[in-house]
Order: C-alpha cells, then structure tokens, then sequence
C-alpha cells in the first residue's frame, strides 16, 4: 500500500502548490505537511481531511488510489465469504473481504425462525435487496410488508429500518448497502 504522505506530496505537486500554499489553503502547519509527507507523523482524519479539501479532492476519493483492487480475484466461494456480524440469530456475510475502500457492502443474510433485527435504525446509506428464501417483514418508516422469495426492496437507509423472520424456517436474503455503513 503506498503512503498517504506521498499520495499527498504528489496530489500537492500536480497541482503545482507548495508546502506554504497547502498550509496556508489548509490552515495546517506547513512543518506538520512536511512531516506528513515524509511519513514521520500520520495525519489526524481531521487534519487530512482539511489537506485534501484544499487540494480539491474528497477523502474517498483520496484512498481510492492508495490500495488498488487488480491484485484481488473477483470471484468467491461460499467459503471465502466473512462473517461481519451475527446477532438475534441472524449471520451477515460479507463478499468482497479485503478492499479497504469499498463503496458496496454485498451482504448474504440469513434469519433464524423467529430472528429480528430489534429496535428500527437508521444510517447514512441506501439499501435494496432480494428474498431468496422464506418470509421477512420489512418496515421502513411506517410501512411494514412481508416478502417472499423473488420478492425486493430498497430505501434511504436514513428512514428507519427494521427486519423479521415470520417464516417457520430459516430466510435468505441477498443485500446491497452504499455507502458501506451497516
């Protein structure tokens, strides 16, 4: 994984500023830039947050470009899917381990008879997804259906949200959250 402190110094130098220039668009030292840069001290979110606003760019963007996805397969087995959570009977898989900077969880959800995700949250995201399996109870806001397998969803995952299994076995669901805020 290459540095932030020399993505940073080539993002400050194509865009042809000095360390003074950054630090004054940054209101950050320029001796702290020059640390930085050099990898002698990381950077406080805070601090590179300032750094890459005044260079034009987003963190997302930032980290983008720092870990590439081209040495990682694409492809994955049952086997290779993580375990991200599993609580009130309910396990959450995860495709796609090892990319630090996803924009998409891909989540393979399975519900106990009976399981529930408790009380509604709500998150900065959208979520949409596929019954594969089974019945579950989906309420968003003030709205409660049940689907079956074929069935979907999808919601501003800032309205709040709440899953259950009312089938007798277990249910499936295939999900998509962006950005990756479960």
């Amino acid at each position: 994984m290459r540095s932030v402190g020399l993505r940073l110094r080539e993002m400050r130098r194509r865009r042809d500023l000095g360390q003074r220039e950054l630090a004054i668009r940054s209101g950050i030292a320029h001796s702290t830039i020059s640390l930085i840069e050099r990898n002698k001290i990381s950077p406080s979110i805070d601090t590179l947050r300032a750094m890459v606003d005044s260079l034009g760019t987003t963190l997302t963007a930032f980290f983008m470009d720092l870990d590439g996805f081209a040495a990682r397969s694409p492809f994955y087995t049952q086997d290779d899917l993580v375990e991200i959570g599993q609580f009130n009977r309910i396990s959450y898989k995860m495709i796609g381990d090892g990319f630090p900077n996803r924009q998409l969880l891909m989540l393979h959800e399975i519900y106990a008879p009976g399981s529930d995700t408790g009380e509604a949250i709500s998150h900065p995201a959208q979520e949409a997804g596929f019954v594969l399996s089974g019945e579950i109870e989906v309420t968003v806001g003030l709205e409660t259906k049940i689907l079956r397998a074929g069935d979907g969803y999808y919601f501003d995952s800032r309205v709040a949200h709440r899953f259950r299994n009312v089938s007798s076995g277990p249910s499936e669901i295939i999900s998509a959250v962006t950005p990756p805020s479960y």
